[in-house]
């Protein structure tokens, strides 16, 4: 059955913040490795429910994604795996009539507590989205660096030089590209594209980096210089990846979260935790029959 109730809250509208952040100087290169503390960022979410409009799509959703590490989110399509990655960072307000209740927690802090400004959760808390999403036409030079105008950082020419190649350096694409950084993004192969994204979110220094099926467009080379650029990047800050490869989870995660949903009931954790528990010694049956392909 559907449930209609209402949700505690509305989220408000993404562009609506009147306390967008002023400009402010460019962060270290190394910032996006640790917190406020030092220490590498981790996150959590504490009985998280979400809607779109009347349909509830998420419910009561408590996951800590441990700081240092990758946590793979897995489950059938339609199970909320993607709106679940889009709340980590905001995101889901920009989509009309969305709500939630519960709480999202940076290093213990709420991202929705009253104040907080969604720009500055989303540069904290990074998104590599499911196709390879560069400005074709802007140079590789000023894709990476476009991000630092929408969070309102300003740079000298000599920082972003080396914030460019620190980026690329990171995203492991600075050997292939780094005589031809005035070409379009839009002449990289996919792989390559992809692999500027992540560039392009690494610029603005983010604690988290979230990754949302960033391989089902890419063919197996390509996907394996991601999933290495992936396990390289986890020494550097925490990552939350969606995926449909169960081979893919168990190469690149240490974590695991199992989503299901059916038709009147909406997505939920079946069971979290170290991912070679999840695919090997499963505490739920279900999880065993998804991981061994028996549904979904």
């Amino acid at each position: 059955m559907t449930d209609t109730a209402q949700p505690p809250y509305a989220v408000p509208e993404f562009g609506k913040d009147p306390s967008d952040p002023p400009t402010v100087p460019l962060p270290p290169v190394s910032a996006g490795a640790d917190g406020p503390s030092g220490a590498l960022s981790g996150l959590e979410t504490r009985d998280l429910t979400a809607w779109f409009g009347q349909r509830k799509v998420l419910e009561r959703v408590s996951l800590r994604m441990r700081a240092g590490e990758i946590t793979a989110l897995i489950g059938p399509s339609g199970c909320g795996k993607s709106t679940y990655l889009r709340i980590l960072n905001r995101m889901h307000e920009m989509v009309r009539g969305a709500a939630l209740a519960g709480e999202v927690l940076l290093d213990g802090e709420d991202v929705y507590a009253p104040g907080r400004r969604p720009a500055e959760v989303r540069r904290r808390i990074g998104m590599v989205f499911q196709r390879p999403n560069p400005f074709p036409a802007m140079s590789l030079y000023d894709n990476v660096i476009s991000g630092l105008k929408l969070a309102g950082i300003r740079a000298s020419r000599d920082e972003r030089d080396h914030l460019v190649e620190s980026s690329l350096r990171q995203a492991g694409l600075w050997n292939e590209v780094s005589n031809r950084l005035g070409t379009p993004g839009g002449a990289l192969s996919g792989g390559q594209q992809q692999r500027l994204c992540i560039a392009r979110s690494l610029a603005v220094s983010p604690e988290i980096l979230l990754m949302d099926e960033p391989c089902s467009a890419l063919d197996p080379t390509s996907t394996r210089r991601i999933e290495e650029t992936i396990a390289d990047l986890r020494h550097r800050l925490t990552i939350v990846i969606v995926t449909h490869n169960m081979q893919q989870a168990q190469r690149v995660s240490q974590s695991c979260a199992f989503f299901l949903a059916s038709h009147d009931t909406p997505g939920r954790i079946v069971e979290a935790g170290p991912t070679a528990q999840l695919f090997t010694d499963p505490a739920d049956p279900r999880t065993a029959d998804y991981v061994n392909g028996r549904f979904g």
